[in-house]
């Protein structure tokens, strides 16, 4: 069990830095409303750029925490806490604006992942 989490675990921290990463400026099946872009995303939700980019530098070194976490387990917890509840949003965002609720999924498998991560 212990290695079925740490490779969700990975799953989840790469996930994150892929979408805040390489595809930031790309569209995917997962972005809010129409948008084609983080960008397009953060302003379909009514949100201001600043917000964006606070969230940004937020989850970035928070996913590198958790993948870290695999090695050096101490700092899971607190990652998968703050991972999580930044999840929550997101899947509240899509929510917010009637996304059909496949929109939701990788930000609720995240969720749920830094939840049992956390209650571990």
């Amino acid at each position: 069990m212990e290695t079925l989490l740490s490779i969700t675990q990975i799953i989840a921290g790469l996930s994150v830095l892929n979408a805040w990463t390489l595809r930031t400026n790309q569209p995917t099946a997962w972005r809010g409303g129409e948008s084609t872009s983080m960008r397009q995303e953060f302003e379909t939700y009514g949100l201001p750029i600043w917000f964006m980019k606070l969230v940004k530098w937020t989850k970035i070194p928070l996913a590198l925490l958790l993948v870290a976490g695999v090695w050096i387990p101490y700092v899971t917890k607190p990652a998968a806490m703050g991972l999580g509840l930044l999840m929550l949003g997101a899947v509240t965002m899509h929510m917010r604006i009637d996304d059909p609720l496949k929109k939701s999924f990788p930000a609720a498998f995240i969720l749920l992942t830094c939840v049992t991560l956390a209650a571990n």
